[in-house]
C-alpha cells in the first residue's frame, strides 16, 4: 500500500506505520455511535448546589489554594474565519447596481445582516473599521448608505485591507472600552487573575497555531504591563501547537490512502482531541479548562469568576477524600469490610460512578482492587448549563462495549439519530456543555497520570471533507472533553447561563455580555 517514499513522510512526520495501518483499519471497520442511557439530569447525574454548598465550596477552595499548583488551559488555535460566514456570503452575491441593501436582506431572508447593520457602532472594531475606510476611500462620507455599509464590511475582511477572518480568534477586537479595545486573549487574562492566581501569580497555558506565535507574543507583551497593573498579578504565559504526531491520514472514499497532486499523502490536523498530549504535558495539581472566545466584559467577571471557584472547591473536596480512601487502600489487611462499604458508597453517591452489580459477589480481596482502580484517575468537575437549544455536546449516562455505564460528554454527531430510543434520549436532554472545566491530574503521591492512558479510541469521529475539489474522508481523535477524557472520574455541576457566552458570529458581540454599556 505504501511506497519508501510514503515511509519517509510517514516517518518525518513522528508517526510509524503501524499508527497509520490502525487509522486506516478504523476507516474500514468504521467506529460504533455511542450507546446512550440515559440524559444527565438534577438528581441523576448532575448536581444542583445550594447557596450555602456553594459558598461552602468557594471558602474551600480559597483556603487551599496555597501550595496548590494551577494552571488555566485555554485552547485558542482557532482562526475567526466561520465568525464572518454570513458577511462573506453577502460580499459575494450582493450587487449594488441591481439592489438596496434593504432588498438583498428581504429577498435573502439575511436575519443575521439586517442585525449586524443595526449594531453597527456598537461593534468593538468599529472605530478601527472606519479609520481605514477612510484611509482606501477618501470620499466615503459622500457615499450611499449602501455603498458605505459595502465598504464597512469589505475594509473588515479584504486581504489587503483589515483581513479579520484570517485573525486567530483570540486576537480579535471583541470587547470596548472607554480607554482601550480588548482582545478575548487579554479577558482570559484579566479573568485568571480572579480565580487561577496564587501569591500574585497566575499560570495560563494556550494552544495556538504555529504560524500565529509571534502575533500572540506581541499582544502580551503590548498588554503585559498594564494588565499586571491592573490585576496586581504576574502572568506567567505559556503556548504549545498541536503535535504533528497526532494528524491522522486522510483516505478515498473506498479506504485507500489519499494522495494530493504531487503524489504525497495527506495528513490532517485530528480536531481539539489531539491536546490531550499538550494537557499531559503541563505540570499542575488543577487545570481550568475554557475556550478562548468564552469570556465577558469585565462587570461580569466576578460572577463568572464564583462559579469557576465552585467547580474547583467541589474537586478539591472530592479529591481530598478520594486521596484519603487510596492511602487507606495501601494496607489492604488493616481494611475492614465496613471500610470498604464506605468507600463504595462515596464512589457511588460523591462521584456518580456505577458500581458492578456483581460487587458483592467478590471477595474482599478484589472488592478492594476494584475499588481502588475506580478511585485513582483524573478527575473533572464540568459545570453544564440549562440546554437552550445550542448545537454541541451534552452530559448523559453511557454504556460502553463491557457494559460499564458511566457519566460522559457526548457530541450529537456521535449519536445514532436514525435510532428513535437514543434520538428521544437526545431530545430530553436538560443540559448542554460550556466546556467549564476543573481537572485532577495527579494522583494522591503527588504524580502526574499519563492522561493518554484514560483515552477511549472508539469515540474517535470519521469526518467528509474536500481537498482539490475531491471527497476524501478524515479521522478526528476522541474530542479533548469526550472520548480523551472518558475515562476519568466525572462529577456534572449545573452553573448559569452568564457563564457561557461564546463568540460563534461576529453578531454574538452585540450580546450583553459582550457590551460595556
Amino acid at each position: 500500500m505504501f511506497s519508501d517514499k510514503d515511509l519517509e513522510q510517514i516517518k518525518n512526520k513522528g508517526l510509524t506505520l503501524k499508527n497509520v495501518q490502525s487509522q486506516i483499519e478504523i476507516f474500514k471497520k468504521g467506529l460504533p455511535f455511542s450507546n446512550l442511557k440515559a440524559a444527565a439530569t438534577i438528581g441523576d447525574g448532575v448536581l444542583k448546589m445550594s447557596e450555602i454548598e456553594e459558598n461552602d465550596s468557594i471558602s474551600f477552595f480559597e483556603k487551599n489554594l496555597n501550595g496548590t499548583k494551577v494552571v488555566k488551559f485555554v485552547p485558542a488555535s482557532g482562526a475567526a474565519t466561520r465568525m464572518f460566514k454570513f458577511l462573506f456570503k453577502f460580499i459575494d452575491s450582493y450587487s449594488i447596481e441591481d439592489e438596496t441593501i434593504n432588498a438583498y436582506i428581504n429577498k435573502n431572508k439575511e436575519n443575521d445582516l439586517s442585525s449586524f447593520l443595526i449594531g453597527l457602532e456598537k461593534l468593538p472594531f468599529f472605530e478601527e473599521v472606519i479609520h481605514k475606510v477612510h484611509k482606501f476611500n477618501p470620499n466615503f462620507n459622500n457615499s450611499s448608505y449602501d455603498k458605505q455599509r459595502f465598504e464597512f464590511i469589505k475594509t473588515m475582511l479584504d486581504e489587503t485591507r483589515l483581513n479579520y477572518s484570517n485573525y486567530p480568534k483570540g486576537l480579535l477586537p471583541f470587547h470596548k472600552y472607554k480607554k482601550n479595545v480588548s482582545t478575548a486573549f487579554e479577558e482570559h487574562l484579566f479573568e485568571a487573575a480572579l480565580y487561577a492566581s496564587s501569591n500574585g501569580n497566575a499560570d495560563l497555558h494556550f494552544t495556538i497555531s504555529e504560524k500565529h506565535n509571534h502575533k500572540f507574543d506581541q499582544e502580551f507583551k503590548f498588554i503585559e504591563e498594564d494588565v499586571e497593573d491592573k490585576t496586581n498579578t504576574k502572568f506567567n504565559i505559556s503556548f504549545s501547537y498541536q503535535k504533528e504526531i497526532t494528524d491522522t491520514i486522510a483516505v478515498t472514499s473506498d479506504n485507500k490512502p489519499f494522495k494530493d497532486e504531487n503524489n504525497r499523502l495527506v495528513f490532517r490536523p485530528s480536531g481539539h482531541g489531539a491536546l490531550i498530549e499538550n494537557l499531559n504535558d503541563l505540570d499542575a495539581d488543577i487545570i481550568f479548562i475554557k475556550n478562548i472566545d468564552n469570556v465577558v466584559v469585565y462587570k461580569y467577571k466576578e460572577e463568572v469568576a464564583k462559579y469557576k471557584k465552585i467547580l474547583a472547591g467541589i474537586l478539591l473536596k472530592i479529591q481530598a477524600l478520594a486521596f484519603s480512601y487510596l492511602k487507606e487502600m495501601e494496607d489492604e489487611d488493616m481494611l475492614t469490610e465496613n471500610k470498604v462499604i464506605e468507600i463504595a458508597e462515596f464512589l457511588s453517591k460523591k462521584i456518580q460512578v456505577r458500581i458492578s452489580p456483581e460487587f458483592e459477589k467478590y471477595s474482599l480481596k478484589y472488592q478492594i482492587a476494584y475499588l481502588k482502580e475506580k478511585l485513582n484517575r483524573p478527575i473533572r468537575v464540568c459545570g453544564m448549563v440549562k440546554n437552550e437549544g445550542e448545537p454541541g455536546g451534552g452530559p448523559f449516562w453511557v454504556k460502553d462495549e463491557s457494559g460499564t455505564v458511566s457519566l460522559q460528554i457526548v457530541e450529537s454527531a456521535q449519536i445514532d439519530k436514525k435510532n428513535k430510543v437514543q434520538k428521544d434520549i437526545l431530545k430530553n436532554a436538560t443540559h448542554f456543555n460550556p466546556v467549564d472545566l476543573v481537572c485532577g491530574v495527579k494522583n494522591y503521591k503527588g504524580e502526574k497520570f499519563d492522561l493518554t492512558k484514560f483515552v477511549d479510541p472508539k469515540t474517535a469521529f470519521i469526518t467528509s471533507k474536500t481537498k482539490s475539489g475531491k471527497a476524501i474522508k478524515a479521522l478526528e481523535l476522541p474530542g479533548l472533553w469526550n472520548g480523551a477524557m472518558a475515562n476519568w472520574n466525572t462529577i456534572f455541576v449545573e452553573v448559569p447561563l452568564i457563564t457561557f457566552n461564546p463568540v460563534k458570529t461576529v453578531n454574538d458581540l452585540l450580546k450583553a455580555p459582550h457590551q460595556v454599556k
